[in-house]
């Protein structure tokens, strides 16, 4: 974490989410000034007096904020492997998660990215999957944005209804929009730049995941129909 952070962002987030008073320890063996900061932190965090829980939950705080997006899940993997109760850590983030229902592929794709506060990936993945599964339902070579404005088009081979009034026609075509929408705003940026370009923040990804999530129930509706 030393090299994706600063003297100054470490300690606004130590004061911030650990709420402690930092201390000074000796460790000859750290050198960086970035790393003793990190160690300060998480040594003066060890020895206030705090339930297991609440101690751990800091920690995991801490040390996810100063991930960078990409390293998220490592750092999460880590933390894990190392005697961090995650569920209790994530109870809130979890239950956040549930509230919103979704589709059961946004619960296989994303439940334990978003759970990792790997936002970008969790919404990267859950666009990906609903692309994969629209092109299997359609039976086409086509990809993202293209994929989307032909099967669900008009004439296309994903009917929603029987596309004879108005209504249906426009309904037809607003699924048609919001699913090319989906695959231009997220699938295709996130498809060519980094994380840390494209970030994306914790209620942006529920809103995000909640956009997917109700596509995947259109696109189960769907009927194949090829002439």
């Amino acid at each position: 974490m030393k090299y994706d952070t600063s003297v100054n962002e470490i300690n606004r987030v130590g004061q911030s989410i650990l709420k402690i008073n930092k201390e000074k320890f000796e460790n000859d063996s750290i050198t960086s000034i970035r790393a003793k900061e990190i160690y300060n932190w998480i040594m003066s965090l060890g020895k206030t007096s705090l339930t297991n829980e609440d101690r751990t939950k800091r920690l995991v705080k801490f040390c996810m904020e100063l991930s960078p997006e990409a390293d998220k899940g490592g750092i999460s993997e880590f933390l894990i492997n190392n005697g961090c109760d995650y569920n209790a850590v994530n109870r809130d983030s979890l239950n956040n998660f549930n509230s919103r229902n979704y589709h059961p592929e946004i619960k296989k794709h994303s439940q334990k990215l978003f759970l990792q506060q790997n936002y970008f990936h969790s919404v990267f993945e859950s666009a990906k999957a609903f692309n994969n599964s629209v092109k299997a339902k359609s039976k086409s070579e086509k990809d993202g944005q293209d994929l989307m404005m032909n099967v669900f088009s008009l004439n296309g081979v994903l009917k929603l209804n029987t596309g004879r009034t108005d209504t249906e026609k426009s309904v037809q075509d607003g699924v048609k929009f919001l699913t090319s929408g989906l695959m231009r705003a997220v699938r295709n940026p996130t498809a060519h730049e980094p994380a840390l370009d494209w970030p994306i923040n914790k209620q942006e990804c529920l809103d995000f995941l909640s956009m997917i999530s109700f596509l995947f129930h259109q696109l189960d509706k769907s009927v194949y129909y090829s002439a």
